[in-house]
């Protein structure tokens, strides 16, 4: 039965044809509508919603009061891909000195980090978060000048952002990150900050997000958190101290099956129970429940 007499579906946007949106939108890929009503009465559009899902998107969102987002997953985005890596060619820098690409990272080896103090430090490689070889991933590129540096990583995950040189960092979502903001980077034996000029988005071969003891590591000279998908360092860190305790007492892991960790999974399941919904980068739903 009707329950909406003379009432039709209003799409206010399909294909995305003036680039609104992040370059990894699906909205660039014919898998995104933005719809209301077409009385644009928004006390329909909760049940517009649960009609949409019922309908078999794979992703439903009541994005603002203007409209319902509805798309459907894509082996070639970010979001059908993984939350918070680094390609397979960031560098990451050992105790001796020397640098090795991020995939080749073994347990027990210990890499650059910073500590809570903001100060370089050396830390313990643990494990990886996600490992994923092969995966085609859209990454988030973000340089600096003075001193000039280039990090590739993906949308959700975490890295130190002030609002200029001598402000306060604190942890943000790459996607978030402009040109006129600040992020720590390392220079000889310190950290400081470096004012990011350009931001763009490419595409790059393998997925990897190692993790360390301090729950920091130092990519291509740009100090990054170790974690991704909630935008909260200390609580991220906090929640991995069994990890941690556990590699301490066990040895850690020596082989590691491809995909996200299964503590990774275990967090992100608890987290979706414990902390509201808005707590988590849009790209979350997409990597663990797809």
């Amino acid at each position: 039965m009707n329950q909406w007499p003379g009432v039709k579906l209003r799409v206010t946007e399909g294909w995305d044809e003036d680039g609104h949106h992040l370059e990894e939108s699906l909205h660039y890929e014919g898998r995104a509508v933005d719809i209301t009503t077409s009385d644009r009465d928004r006390n329909k559009y909760g049940m517009l919603a649960r009609l949409a899902v019922e309908a078999g998107f794979d992703w439903v969102y009541y994005e603002s009061k203007a409209h319902i987002h509805c798309s459907v997953k894509s082996e070639h985005s970010a979001a059908a891909k993984t939350g918070g890596c680094f390609p397979a060619r960031a560098l990451a820098t050992l105790e001796s000195g020397t640098k090795i690409p991020v995939w080749a990272l073994r347990p027990g080896q210990k890499v650059q980090a910073m500590d809570e103090q903001g100060r370089p430090t050396y830390s313990e490689f643990l494990a990886f978060l996600d490992k994923a070889p092969s995966a085609r991933t859209a990454f988030h590129v973000i340089e600096t000048q003075d001193p000039p540096r280039r990090l590739a990583l993906t949308a959700a995950h975490l890295l130190f952002v002030g609002e200029n040189a001598t402000a306060p960092t604190r942890a943000v979502f790459a996607s978030l990150v402009q040109p006129g903001h600040f992020v720590l980077v390392t220079e000889g034996n310190k950290v400081r900050a470096a004012k990011v000029v350009a931001v763009s988005v490419q595409m790059d071969l393998g997925a990897y997000a190692p993790l360390t003891r301090h729950g920091t590591l130092v990519v291509n000279e740009v100090v990054v958190s170790c974690f991704a998908m909630v935008q909260e360092q200390q609580l991220a860190q906090l929640a991995f101290w069994p990890f941690r305790l556990y590699h301490s007492l066990a040895g850690g892991e020596r082989t590691q099956p491809e995909g996200v960790h299964w503590y990774s999974m275990l967090l992100y399941r608890l987290g979706r129970m414990l902390l509201a919904s808005d707590s988590f980068h849009p790209l979350a739903t997409a990597q663990f429940e797809s």
